[in-house]
């Protein structure tokens, strides 16, 4: 297909020699299958983020660092310049992410370069070669269900140590790859965790913890569709309370049960979780529509 124009001059730079297909559209970036060389990678196209809400904004962008004052200022003032800098700001935190957890070992797709707001990255793909189902997409049996939860557990703990939380993490934003094996005819399968514009640094944004308990519950009552069993563990406030002693590595035995401490309640926080299972729910909806 002819390629798009803003992939025209990842075309022109050799870093893209053909484009094959469009293969998603979403509210945030629009991605297509390319050929580079003998591979086939998939090019994601930012679009702006005219849908976000500003409380979402300063949630996930707390504390990231922005080198230029002057960039700094007029993201603080809100101005065109100041949004376009937030923009291309939220896209490099995708693209760092993904380098920094690929380094880490953390199943996420292998980025190899950002041009023109282009991340040009790994294809994941199923056993045919073609892109890999989305977990929302595919039923699972209870033993299947419980060995993807138990590595997306240690995924998330992995992340975390990299000092990285997904923020956005579900069923719709993990695909199920599949890898050969010699002398398996069937190969593996296994979660690849994507779409990270909205990580966060776990030290150093004041919502990290909230977001990573979201993330885990999110896991939990997915998976808690196909193995009830999981309905009842509590990974997330045990990974967390791990994380916060300095006790968590990526070897650390997780149980699954915590003992939460009996506190005042801070109803605040609690409107703001309600606000915040209320814009989730809203957009599972608008991608399940979309799907």
């Amino acid at each position: 297909m002819k390629a798009p124009p803003r992939l025209q001059s990842l075309v022109e730079e050799g870093l893209i020699d053909t484009v094959v297909r469009q293969l998603m559209s979403g509210k945030e970036a629009m991605v297509f299958v390319v050929r580079c060389g003998d591979e086939t990678r998939c090019a994601k196209i930012y679009k702006e983020a005219t849908n976000r809400s500003f409380r979402q904004a300063v949630d996930y962008t707390e504390n990231r660092k922005v080198k230029n004052s002057r960039s700094a200022r007029a993201m603080a003032k809100g101005s065109k310049f100041g949004r376009q800098e937030q923009e291309a700001a939220w896209q490099s935190a995708e693209v760092d992410a993904l380098y920094r957890l690929a380094a880490a070992g953390v199943r996420v797709p292998q980025p190899y370069n950002f041009h023109d707001g282009v991340l040009l990255m790994e294809l994941v793909t199923d056993a045919h070669g073609d892109a890999a189902p989305r977990l929302n997409d595919v039923l699972f049996t209870q033993a299947q269900a419980l060995a993807h939860h138990a590595t997306l557990i240690a995924e998330v703990v992995r992340m975390l140590c990299a000092g990285v939380v997904h923020g956005d993490l579900s069923e719709f934003n993990i695909l199920l790859a599949h890898a050969a094996v010699e002398g398996d005819a069937d190969g593996v399968h296994f979660p690849v965790i994507i779409d990270l514009p909205q990580a966060v640094d776990a030290a150093g944004n004041n919502h990290a913890q909230r977001m990573l308990l979201r993330d885990v519950a999110n896991l939990r009552d997915f998976f808690g569709q196909f193995a009830p069993a999981l309905l009842s563990t509590d990974y997330g406030p045990e990974i967390w309370s791990l994380y916060q002693a300095g006790l968590l590595t990526n070897e650390t035995a997780l149980t699954g049960r915590y003992q939460h401490a009996h506190a005042n309640v801070d109803m605040q926080a609690v409107l703001r979780e309600i606000d915040d299972a209320r814009d989730e729910e809203a957009a599972r909806r608008l991608r399940m529509a979309a799907a």
